[in-house]
């Protein structure tokens, strides 16, 4: 019998002061525009490059669209409240985990193992409905052993977390802190003494984990698949570490944990983590072949135990499925830094823009901490609201066509579109390892709709971001679960390179995505992308070109500042309020953001200057990227991101003193804001020299206070740039940055000075 009870909740929230200040700046900028239209070269004509007021309108214009496309996010924001207490348990689909790692020296096996221990450890009634699948593109012995290790452990810590219902079931965050008050007598006796022995077993296993070496493990028999193996070149490993069949009967123990390495050969492009997602997508259909399946990073434990009872009353909770044909969650960070000094924690980013998207047609796909519809997966569209009843089962030979051959992953693929939702695995995962070991073959997907129609999208660096876009242009919508405490949580990036190149990284994908077929525009067009959502997307997709337009007008103040020229109005010119006005009223709204949000005035600093770092370098780079891709002169590589190891008792790492410092290396990312750094500090010696010996024009094209403001701001926001150029060390800027940006500014003062 269904639930009759509300699982859900949509409450659209007010915002009616926000859309005024957001109007406000957009007409403050349409006006600003307007000026300079009526007289784009100021009053003395003669005296400023007649090019200098097309450029800075041309820029002006942009700024504006991009506000506008914010404004569209921003606008009709929601949230979902969640009632899991009103779920019936003989309800409940059967979920299949996926957790990703591709690196364990960038992502240490131990992050893994509290990532898996947490997923094995959720709240769920039935545990026999749920599988975890862990994917080791590093195909790492090492890796397969601390998950080995891990997997007898889990018999300890599943029930002692069930057992004293434990809030923090990733074993290194739990340990971090003194055990609860669960009072005095026998009850608080025997909870002590659980508590420090599954702390001490905990402690063993991080002993073992850390300690273990790859030549040792080799000589183990259970680990022989693994000799000889070469991480781009080795077949298919599929190890089943825990089935679950032996507690089936009773419900106790815990979920189905299986190892997958997927084939990798010279001969095949594996398509980085979107090919990896589609591999465990085929190996969990011919093994448990849930219709719901989860996403996490190896670094994204599950901070609330029932946060796939929340993700099901958002799957089951709507009267039409369309509008959760996802899940997804807010990524949200532990011990992150105080006032997050390299702008990566997105917090008013996922509750401003993903709360307004939410409003649209939902919530983008990030990547991790999604819940998906395993059909809208598999490329299927909403139901029809006209024609009621079950799909219609495709031929075999359709299926073939698009899912392989594969005759038990053509079955389980039929179950699915047919909508059983509630069926269960009636066999042994163990008997099904080597009809898993051929879907994971790098050959299968050739001439099946693999990485197009089904599965995660191939073609762009961010194939959650495609992927996503894949299933809104199906017709599909997505909802937001914010839930408190927060459903995952991982570690961000904790230095300036790391932050640096994740965010290089997801605009080269961006891009890759604006200006291939998958389009949203085209979306839009010839699908069923709503416009708006369309829009939310291109706000997104711009990153790298707004890197164009925001560096063209930063370099228009040190420009006008050493050919003694102005871009600006006069402080005396009844014009010079429209500038003034918007530079104030813009920065005090992104204040307010941050303040609404909780934050301090100090993270709305940090996150500015941080977008100003990050589009004059890594989204600069991630624009030249895909320009030399698009020219056949280079290939995009996938660059993983250095997760931080916790220590076993979730300590801080021993570097913690120096953290919110920026460091350098000799990275080419460094070189544009450290050629910035250098170009403005030269343009306001050479301006103040002028103000100060009476050289500077009288004349109205000469630079005012304007300039001087600009570059002044510029030299703010590039402040760990301008330190790093004084400093050595770790936290300076290396002598070959600082060559190589110094010969540009000679090349561009040079440029400013020829006439």
């Amino acid at each position: 019998m269904a639930s009759t009870k509300r699982l859900q909740e949509r409450v659209v929230l007010g915002r009616k002061a926000w859309i005024l200040a957001e109007f406000a700046i957009l007409f403050l900028l349409l006006a600003l525009i307007a000026c300079r239209a009526a007289s784009p070269q100021g009053e003395d004509r003669g005296a400023t490059s007649p090019w200098l007021g097309t450029l800075a309108l041309v820029c002006e214009a942009w700024f504006a669209f991009v506000w506008a496309l914010n404004m569209n996010c921003k606008w009709s924001p929601v949230r979902f409240d969640t009632y899991p207490d009103n779920l019936l348990p003989e309800e409940l689909p059967a979920m299949d985990m996926f957790v990703t790692t591709a690196d364990p020296l960038l992502e240490p096996p131990l992050i893994t193992v509290n990532t898996v221990l947490s997923l094995l450890a959720l709240d769920y009634p039935d545990v026999g409905k749920l599988a975890c699948y862990v994917s080791d593109d590093g195909c790492s012995p090492v890796t397969c052993y601390a998950l080995c290790e891990a997997a007898e452990f889990a018999a300890l810590w599943v029930p002692f977390c069930k057992t004293h219902d434990v809030g923090v079931r990733a074993p290194f965050m739990y340990f971090s802190s003194a055990p609860p008050e669960i009072g005095t007598g026998t009850a608080g006796d025997e909870f002590m003494e659980s508590w420090a022995f599954m702390k001490s077993e905990y402690a063993k296993l991080v002993t073992r984990i850390e300690n273990a070496d790859e030549g040792s493990i080799l000589r183990d028999a259970e680990f022989a698949e693994f000799i000889d193996t070469e991480r781009r070149n080795h077949p298919t490993i599929v190890k089943v570490l825990w089935d679950n069949t032996k507690s089936r009967r009773t419900g106790q123990g815990f979920p189905n944990l299986v190892y997958v390495s997927r084939e990798k050969s010279p001969k095949h492009y594996h398509n980085f983590k979107a090919g990896a997602m589609n591999v465990l997508t085929r190996v969990s259909a011919v093994m448990t072949n849930a219709p719901i399946m989860l996403n996490v990073d190896c670094d994204m434990f599950a901070n609330n135990p029932q946060v796939a009872l929340h993700a099901m009353c958002l799957l089951l909770g709507f009267d039409d499925e369309i509008e959760s044909g996802f899940v997804q969650t807010p990524q949200k960070f532990y011990g992150a830094l105080k006032d997050d000094p390299f702008g990566n924690q997105l917090e008013v980013g996922f509750k401003k823009l993903g709360g307004g998207v939410a409003g649209i047609q939902g919530i983008f796909y990030g990547g991790t901490g999604c819940f998906h519809r395993r059909k809208v997966i598999y490329g299927m569209p909403p139901p029809d609201k006209i024609k009621h009843g079950r799909p219609v089962s495709p031929s075999y030979k359709e299926l073939q066509i698009k899912f392989g051959g594969s005759k038990e992953l053509m079955e389980s693929s039929r179950n699915i579109i047919s909508g059983d939702v509630l069926a269960r695995p009636t066999e042994s995962i163990s008997s099904r390892v080597e009809v898993a070991k051929q879907v994971g073959a790098s050959s299968y997907e050739a001439g099946t709709c693999w990485g197009q129609e089904i599965g995660w999208v191939y073609g762009s660096m961010t194939e959650d971001m495609l992927t996503g876009q894949r299933i809104h242009a199906l017709g599909w919508k997505s909802a937001l679960m914010d839930t408190n405490p927060p459903s995952f949580l991982g570690c961000a990036p904790t230095g300036g390179p790391a932050s640096l190149t994740q965010y290089k990284r997801w605009a080269t994908g961006l891009l890759e995505i604006l200006i291939s077929r998958n389009s949203p525009i085209l979306g839009t067009v010839f699908r069923r992308l709503q416009l708006r959502q369309c829009h939310a997307y291109m706000f997104l997709y711009v990153w790298p070109i707004r890197a164009l337009f925001e560096l063209c007008y930063a370099l228009l103040g040190p420009f006008c500042l050493l050919t003694n020229q102005s871009f600006l109005p006069k402080a005396t010119d009844e014009g010079f309020c429209i500038p003034l006005a918007l530079f104030l009223t813009y920065n005090i709204y992104n204040l307010m953001e941050y303040k609404e949000c909780g934050l301090s005035a100090r993270a709305w600093w940090n996150n500015h200057r941080m977008q100003r770092i990050t589009s004059a370098c890594a989204w600069l780079l991630a624009f030249l990227t895909v320009l030399l891709k698009t020219m056949g002169l280079s290939e995009t590589v996938f660059e993983v991101t250095r997760k931080e190891s916790s220590t076993s008792d979730g300590g801080a790492s021993p570097n913690d003193a120096d953290q919110g410092l920026f460091t350098f290396d000799s990275s080419p990312i460094f070189i544009p804001v450290t050629t910035l750094s250098i170009l403005n500090i030269v343009a306001i010696a050479v301006g103040a020299w002028r103000v100060v010996v009476g050289t500077a024009r009288a004349a109205h094209s000469g630079p005012g206070i304007g300039e001087f403001v600009c570059c002044v701001w510029m030299m703010l926001c590039f402040w760990p740039f301008v330190r790093g150029l004084v400093i050595s060390g770790r936290y300076g800027i290396p002598w070959s940055v600082k060559m190589k940006s110094s010969l540009i500014v000679s090349v561009f003062v040079h440029f400013c000075t020829r006439n």
